[in-house]
């Protein structure tokens, strides 16, 4: 029982800091700056409800998916880990991870959603994590994860002025050096069962 808290806690905390919607915040607002606050609302109950379904999608079929194209799970930590590893960069290098194409009509969807909130990172970890800790645990962390991203995503607006610019960059590149540590984690991880 101990051993089965100790593995959901790592997994909401990992899978929070992957997905960082607090860091996101100030991008959520730039994104959404032209909408009402009913729109706005709308959008990210969208996005919620998107994520929800892409990161269970990969939960539940991410190991068929695996097996289709010959990857171990090992392969995939190690390639997940080099993809989060550039993210992280990215990030700590430029304060953010941007997405050039924006789609008027689906903006909860796409950037949103997709890769903001369900990322290369957010999928890679939910692969590992139903490898590793199980799909109970795995599930219930995506849910958990994703009902706090709604609640901040509810209070967007006072805490965007909270932050402040600053605040936004900080977060940021805070986020950004655990998302690295993580994926040095999954890199290290996947050698060591390769060798």
């Amino acid at each position: 029982m101990e051993i089965a808290i100790e593995e959901l806690a790592k997994s909401i905390v990992a899978l929070f800091i992957i997905v960082d919607p607090i860091g996101n915040v100030p991008i959520f607002m730039g994104l959404t700056s032209n909408m009402s606050r009913e729109e706005r609302r709308k959008t990210f109950e969208t996005a919620i409800i998107i994520s929800f379904v892409l990161l269970n999608i990969f939960a539940l079929a991410g190991q068929s998916i695996l097996s289709i194209f010959n990857i171990s799970i090992h392969s995939f930590k190690i390639a997940g880990g080099l993809l989060l590893l550039i993210i992280s960069m990215k990030i700590l290098l430029h304060g953010m991870w941007e997405e050039k194409y924006l789609s008027s009509r689906s903006i909860g969807v796409v950037p949103i959603a997709f890769p903001l909130l369900v990322g290369p990172g957010a999928i890679t970890l939910t692969i590992v994590n139903i490898q590793t800790a199980g799909v109970l645990i795995t599930v219930i962390s995506v849910i958990v994860v994703l009902l706090i991203t709604w609640l901040i995503l509810r209070a967007i607006e006072p805490i965007n002025s909270f932050l402040g610019e600053t605040g936004s960059v900080v977060i940021s590149r805070l986020m950004a050096v655990f998302i690295a540590a993580i994926a040095i984690e999954f890199i290290a991880s996947g050698i060591r069962f390769m060798l």
